[in-house]
Formats: C-alpha cells, structure tokens, sequence
C-alpha cells in the first residue's frame, strides 16, 4: 500500500500499511520464540505438572501436584496447557504455548481499544490523540514493553487473568464510548464484558470480579457521569452469565471436594494472602511503586511523563470552572482508573510478587501510548526513534533467547541432570533431596520425588537420615540431588556408595547406594 501522508482531525498517518503488517509479524514471531528453553523458577514447573497429573487422568476438574490436592489456583491456565499437551505432547512449549497467545490476547485488546478511542476522540472533539495510527502504535509499545514480554513467556498465571482482564475492560470501553444503540455496536461489547469476567474468574479467582467492577466504578466517579441505563440493568443478566461460565469449574470442584475445597482456595489463598504474609512473600507498601514502572521498559521516560501531564490535567479538571476546565479523553480516564484499581489494591496486600500488578500494565502502556503518539505525529525523527526502540527490544529479545537465556537456564533448571540419570538407566529410581529442595524437579523427576504426609517435598540433611529411605528402594539405591557444597556428605560416608554424574554449577545429581 502506497504511503499515505493525509492528514485529518487526528493529524498524519504517514507510515505505510506494509510496516505495520511486519511489524506484527515480528510479535507473532517474538513471542512465540524460545519457549521450548527448560522452565525457570519454581511455579512454571508446579503449574506444568498439575496440567500433566489432569491430563494423564483425563481430568479437567481436580488440581493435584504430586498426586496430593493442589487447590491454590483456579483451572483456565491448566485448561490451556491440557489442550497444548494433547496437540504437541508433554513439553515446555506446550506448557507455554498458552500464555503466549494470551500475551498476543492482550495485545491485539488494547489494538482495539485504540480503535475505539479514536472514534471517542471525534465524537468527543477532544484530540488528545493525534494520529489514526494511534492502535498501531499502542499494539507496538504494549508488544515491546517489558512486562507483557516477560510473562507472555512463562507458564504462570500472571499473564492468564490479564488477558481476560483486559479484554473485559476493552469490551466495556467499546460500550461505552459506542454512539449507535445496536447490537453489534454496543449489546455485544456489553455482552463480552460479562463473558470475559467469568473467564477472569477462572483465571484467578476473585479479584477477575472485583477489579472489572471497580474500575468501570471509579471510572465513572473520574469522569463525573452516571452509568447508562443499559449497563445498571445488565448487572443482573451479565452477572449471572458470568457466574455461569465460571461455575464450569467451581460448581464440579464444590461438589466433589466440599468445604476442603472451599477452606483451601477461598480462605487460604485469597483472603489470608491478602491480609497476611502466609505465603512468605513480604514487602513494602511502596513495593508495587517501583515495580510497574519497570514494567513499562524500554518506555519508562514516556510513562513518567505521561503521568505528569495526565495529573496537571486531572488537577485542571476537579478544581477549574467549568468554562475553563481542561477535561482529560475518556480513554485517559479509563486508564486512570484501570491503572489506579489494581496498584491500590495489591499494594495494601500483605503478599506481593512482581506479577501481581501486570492488570495495572495495560493501563499504562495506553497512557504511554498517548503520549509517544503525539511525539511521533509531530516529529519524524520521534517517529522513527520510536519505532528502531521497539525493534531494537525485539532484537534484544531475539538475542537473548538465542544466547543467554539457554545458558541460565542449565543453572536454574535440573533438566539436563535428571535427563543424565535416565541415560544412565535410572529413569525409574527415586530421586531425594539432600539440603535443598527443588520445585523445578517436580515436572522433571514427576512420580519419582519423596514427599511427606502434607505433600510437600521430603527435605534431608544427613545421611544417617537418607539410609533408610535407600534401603526401602529397589537396588538400595536412589538419585540424590544436592547442593555442590554439600556433596562431600556422599562421596565421604563409607556407609554409602556414591557415582556423581553431573553438576549444573549449583546442584549436583548423584547415583547413591547403600552398602
């Protein structure tokens, strides 16, 4: 398509058609890229495994991990990986294959929501947005920002709630901002918000909810309007089709397992991880301050001045009369408010992990977005700086994958160890665990690992205590994993004999039988 220079209410659409279709193409490609690296950390592996125990069961109700109940999470992440497993078998790409494309979801989402916003702009005679290319550009900046990459990556439900999250909060902005009172226009957006709310609720519990309602909330209160009539009566029909796609999955797990069920899931690991540190992940107030920022890389510097301009703004807004009142865009408002929402609510958590603030991302990529948009509709040398950051990130990312990521990987993960152990021929032995324990082995040695009566990984740290659990394995034997420091406890002890095959630089695997 030739390039096309006109400009309009909304300012020049000079680049090519052609570039963005290549520059869509490059996501696809990016985040679909390297997911077959061993998995990193302790949940992708916990998480794998479930979806496997489900899968080899033909399950899609009961979560177990290691055989044991495992009700911390609802199921749509392990939906996703039982679908994957089924077309592309048991592996780290089929794991991951999911959150990639609802990496992808997110994306293409907040492509849609610029779409609309450019129609709220005309309808509205506020151009704060000043070119039609304004959803290119915010699919760019929301694919090369730093915390959609990240968590489209990994097997973790992070990325799982802000996909439907988003998608929900894009469905009820389209409403909103729609002129025409028909069905495709404005009851299918409607309609959408709910469906995708319940899909949120099975993503990850409550807070797919409580989020979407508060933040079309606040909304309102920032934007000084009552909701319309058609969104207050469909509190009552969308609610209960929300209710109805979540309860796919809640009714059958009540029925089956009760108030245990119901103690683990609601009780444990929402209301006591929020109001506790249970969970063991502590940190400040200010935590999520930081945090989210980071999330916006390589646009951190745009963010921030975003934010400052969108504050004068809202400043100008609540105390100027009203004939000299500066009156923010609609999408403006909405971010706010989608951005505030989250960040508010886990930061006053007593468990806070990185991920927890990725539904606040959206919010402000689109604020950043706004703000580059004007840069590159004034200039083309912002234009084109704009548009080598985002394929330089790509690049990054590219190179990384291919060269540095693997490398770590080796160190973080016990793959290549136990796949050295099953070369070997003890595919079939038990593998324990001396002065450590490693949640990476519970999809790498899956069947194999000693646990206690609760479930969890059975820790040693003797060997006086590691005999009699080889002389109740065939052979006398078993597959030792241990920290290199502590590796002397077996090659030392004349009680045993110990064949160390491999080391990763952290953890040792060795052959251990008893004499």
């Amino acid at each position: 398509m030739a390039e096309n220079t006109k400009t309009d209410a909304l300012g020049p659409q000079n680049i090519p058609r052609y570039v963005w279709i290549i520059l869509a193409l490059l996501t696809v490609f990016v985040y679909l890229f390297g997911l077959t690296i061993p998995f990193l950390g302790p949940d992708e592996t916990r998480y794998a495994q479930v979806a496997r125990e489900m899968f080899d069961r033909s399950d899609w109700v009961t979560t177990t991990l290691g055989g044991f109940s495992w009700f911390e999470k609802p199921a749509l992440l392990y939906w996703l990986q039982i679908a994957s497993y089924s077309l592309f078998g048991v592996n780290e790409f089929a794991a991951r294959l999911g959150p990639a494309l609802f990496g992808l979801g997110t994306i293409t989402s907040l492509w849609l929501i610029g779409r609309a916003a450019i129609k709220s702009e005309i309808s509205n005679l506020n151009f704060e947005i000043t070119s039609r290319d304004f959803p290119n550009w915010l699919a760019l900046i929301s694919a090369s920002s730093l915390g959609i990459i990240v968590f489209s990556r990994g097997a973790s439900f992070d990325i799982i709630i802000t996909f439907p999250l988003t998608a929900a909060l894009v469905s009820f902005f389209i409403f909103d901002q729609s002129v025409e009172a028909t069905f495709k226009k404005r009851y299918l957006p409607l309609t959408l918000f709910y469906v995708f709310i319940g899909l949120s609720l099975l993503a990850k519990g409550l807070i797919g909810i409580v989020f979407p309602f508060a933040i079309v909330g606040f909304y309102y209160l920032l934007s000084r309007r009552f909701p319309r009539r058609e969104f207050i009566l469909s509190l009552y029909w969308g609610t209960l089709l929300a209710a109805a796609i979540a309860a796919t999955w809640y009714l059958p797990m009540y029925l089956r397992h009760g108030y245990a069920f119901i103690d683990e899931f609601f009780v444990q690991h929402h209301f006591q991880r929020f109001t506790s540190n249970k969970y063991r992940h502590p940190q400040p107030f200010y935590f999520f301050l930081w945090v989210l920022p980071l999330m916006t890389l390589p646009w951190l510097p745009f963010f921030f001045a975003s934010l400052w301009k969108l504050t004068k703004n809202l400043f100008l807004h609540f105390t100027s009369s009203p004939r000299l009142r500066v009156t923010p865009s609609p999408l403006q408002l909405f971010a706010t408010a989608w951005l505030i929402v989250p960040l508010a609510f886990f930061s006053f958590s007593g468990s806070k992990l990185p991920g927890y603030i990725l539904p606040s991302v959206p919010a402000a990529i689109i604020l950043t977005a706004v703000f580059v948009c004007q840069l590159a509709a004034a200039s083309n040398k912002w234009r084109n700086a704009v548009l080598v950051t985002a394929v330089s990130t790509f690049a990054s990312v590219f190179l990384l994958l291919t060269f540095a990521l693997p490398h770590f990987a080796e160190t973080d993960s016990v793959k290549t160890l136990i796949q050295t152990s099953n070369e070997r021929g003890y595919a079939a032995s038990r593998v324990l665990m001396l002065h450590t324990v490693s949640h990476n082995a519970e999809f790498y040695a899956a069947g194999r690992l000693l646990r206690d009566t609760t479930g969890m990984q059975r820790k040693f740290y003797s060997v006086n205590e590691i005999l009699p659990a080889l002389e109740a394995e065939t052979g006398r034997q078993a597959i030792i994993l241990v920290p290199l420091q502590h590796l002397s406890l077996l090659t030392r002890d004349e009680r045993i004999t110990t064949d160390v095959l491999k080391d990763n630089g952290e953890l040792a695997v060795a052959i251990v039988t008893a004499k």
